[in-house]
């Protein structure tokens, strides 16, 4: 068995087309299909097949592009371990984060590393997805750094390695003059007919919101932002209220709103760190994850005191 060529049978199973793996591993789709081909001779079986415009895997195909995962991880595995021998790990790893983590873990990210680990560096990016979008992106970003209101969503962590990194919870941002602006708590019961500054549906705080019906009222949103910068500015000039993550406000500093812990709801969001496990087993990305795990801890720290 050909190694290179399981791994495109792989990227073909996780990608889904043709085009998706030429474009993903800069080869021609033409490249592509030879490789698969060429796989099928050498194996004396069909590994894909057509369906309608597109083409799927047969049970063979899947079998091997299960196996190809476990080959690279071993790959990787052994690869770390002679990098850790040798002392020398080195390599870039592309992380990305949904835009409050990047401002709270990425920004840090790069200094650390250029003083504890010089060999590795990092491309960083931020990208804001639905809970849904981000086991996809670990198949272009070594790190995918994602957030949701309960522990990580369980289709996510099927076949990938993941990082738990924090828990922080959320809390109800109010204009600074607002009638509940004196109080330290709420309850769900007194943001009755409130107007809310939202999240786009999907993404996670919208699902928080519905747990704070009462009486069949479901909160009434009026505006909806990706931002939780524009989500404060809008809170802060009176136009609604929203619930903002109690850490980034805080280290963030935002103005003119008040941050009201919430009762009667279990509200937190949950940062953790998604990987392709045979990316997680290379040496430059365990050191990654380990100096995001040690930002996250020091920021954990900040909520305690």
């Amino acid at each position: 068995m050909d190694v290179d060529k399981l791994a495109v049978l792989r990227e073909l199973a996780e990608r889904g087309s043709v085009t998706a793996v030429a474009d993903a591993t800069y080869r021609t789709p033409s490249a592509v299909s030879q490789s698969i081909k060429a796989l099928e001779r050498d194996l004396g079986t069909v590994l894909v097949e057509r369906q309608g415009r597109g083409v799927r895997l047969t049970e063979a195909g899947r079998l091997l592009a299960e196996g190809a995962v476990e080959i690279a991880e071993v790959v990787a595995r052994t690869r770390a371990r002679f990098e850790e021998f040798r002392g020398d790990v080195r390599g870039e790893v592309t992380v990305t984060a949904f835009p409050s983590g990047a401002e709270m873990l990425l920004a840090p990210l790069a200094p650390r590393l250029a003083a504890h680990t010089p060999g590795v560096t990092v491309r960083l990016s931020d990208l804001d997805l639905a809970e849904y979008e981000l086991a996809g992106a670990t198949a272009d970003h070594d790190v995918v750094v994602g957030h949701s209101v309960v522990a990580v969503p369980e289709p996510l962590a099927t076949g990938l390695h993941v990082t738990s990194l924090l828990r922080e919870p959320v809390d109800v941002a109010v204009p600074e003059g607002h009638p509940l602006a004196g109080r330290e708590r709420v309850r769900p019961e007194d943001l009755v007919g409130e107007p809310w500054i939202g999240v786009p549906p999907g993404h996670p705080f919208d699902l928080v919101l519905p747990m704070l019906t009462v009486d069949g009222q479901a909160p009434r949103v009026v505006q909806r932002f990706l931002d939780n910068h524009v989500a404060a500015a809008f809170v802060a000039s009176g136009q609604g209220i929203a619930l903002l993550p109690r850490l980034w406000a805080t280290t963030a500093q935002v103005k003119g709103v008040r941050l009201l812990g919430l009762e009667g709801v279990r509200a937190g969001r949950h940062v953790f760190a998604l990987s392709r496990p045979d990316r997680a087993e290379r040496a430059a990305v365990r050191r990654v994850l380990t100096e995001l795990e040690e930002i996250a801890a020091e920021l954990a720290g900040q909520l305690s005191r």
